[in-house]
């Protein structure tokens, strides 16, 4: 039997998101980013990032929209998650929202079994964004042997980071799958 581990983004890949992340220096807003745009911002000299509409779970239950195809995709791949050799997670830059069953309730509207999967939430490690999301990884790949995993993600450098993971655990199949803007998917090679 197969063992597969497969992670899923949550911004622009499962749904589509209006959410900003605001550049600040001091107390005034400099920048406004999308989630695309702050998975390859560099933060500058007295620079912060506010996430205040990505912690806002009546704003993402107000605005997220799946992404069909996507969202289909991942739907049937939770159908299989009967089988004990298969683990679904969902891996966010987002760090915790302040209602969660308010956010979980946004899946569920859509028909989406959420509470079969786990969404870790890497806007709560330090490092944040794609070295975070690769700490959840490596650290899910270590609960056991893997067959194959797969990852899903609107952006490069997250797929980048995942596909390095090859070198420490030699025995998985690697696929990475970039989400395009239009919902389509292609497999992704670094």
């Amino acid at each position: 039997m197969t063992k597969s581990l497969t992670i899923f983004d949550l911004d622009d890949t499962l749904f589509r998101t209006t959410n900003k992340v605001y550049v600040t220096m001091g107390p005034r807003r400099i920048k406004t980013l999308n989630a695309a745009e702050y998975n390859v911002y560099k933060l500058k000299s007295g620079e912060k990032f506010d996430y205040s509409e990505f912690k806002s779970a009546k704003h993402f239950h107000d605005t997220a929209k799946p992404v069909d195809t996507m969202f289909r995709t991942a739907k049937k791949i939770m159908e299989k998650l009967k089988d004990a050799n298969r683990k679904f997670i969902i891996v966010t830059a987002r760090s915790d929202l302040d209602d969660k069953q308010l956010f979980l309730d946004t899946f569920k509207k859509y028909g989406f079994e959420i509470d079969r999967s786990h969404i870790y939430r890497a806007g709560n490690i330090a490092e944040g964004g794609a070295e975070a999301k690769k700490k959840i990884i490596r650290s899910n790949l270590k609960t056991t042997t893997f067959d194959i995993a797969r990852m899903f993600d609107d952006a490069r450098i997250n797929l980048d980071n995942f596909l390095e993971l090859k070198s420490e655990f030699p025995e998985v199949n690697f696929e990475a799958l970039l989400v395009r803007e239009d919902g389509s998917i292609v497999r992704y090679r670094k």
